[in-house]
């Protein structure tokens, strides 16, 4: 039996490292998301960056990686992280669409770094020097208490656990 076959309560969670980056400020990046399955309406389209750890890789690696590949930072110093893993479901009607109907969900290790770089360092639209096709089409820095609000209604306990986490470093 294949995975896609599996019904939706049997479905594993992806493990996803998650990144909140904290530029001097204290203000986080937050990527507007090209698309997807997920995408409710135009408010909720921003989220920080995060994506799959590889089988046997290290989640803060996982993180740095993700980083790269998704923003073309690499100028960062590790704040803290969240022990234990955090995970949400995705809603059963676009579960079929996200990762081919593999997953239920995310489980995600946290990270905060901070931005020590320029700002021009920055390219979602040639991220991982241009190694890596673009998961946001603009960016932004915004103060962490606006984070739930932006992100898609079905992680926002996600990002009002990170938030409550990370409060110190902003």
């Amino acid at each position: 039996m294949s995975d896609t076959a599996l019904p939706y309560e049997s479905l594993p969670y992806r493990p996803c490292a998650g990144i909140m980056l904290l530029n001097r400020a204290g203000l986080v990046f937050v990527g507007r998301r090209k698309g997807g399955p997920e995408h409710v309406d135009a408010t909720h389209v921003w989220q920080m960056p995060q994506g799959g750890i590889d089988e046997g890789e290290d989640a803060y690696q996982g993180a740095l990686r993700e980083l790269y590949e998704e923003t073309n930072v690499t100028s960062v110093e590790k704040l803290g992280e969240i022990a234990d893993w955090i995970a949400y479901d995705i809603p059963r009607d676009i579960a079929g669409e996200a990762w081919q109907g593999r997953y239920r969900g995310q489980k995600q290790k946290w990270f905060a770094l901070r931005f020590v770089g320029n700002d021009r360092e920055i390219d979602v639209v040639h991220p991982a020097g241009g190694a890596h096709k673009p998961e946001f089409i603009d960016w932004r820095w915004v103060e962490m208490k606006a984070l739930p609000d932006l992100v898609v209604p079905f992680k926002r306990s996600i990002y009002e656990q990170v938030v409550s986490a990370f409060a110190q470093y902003a």
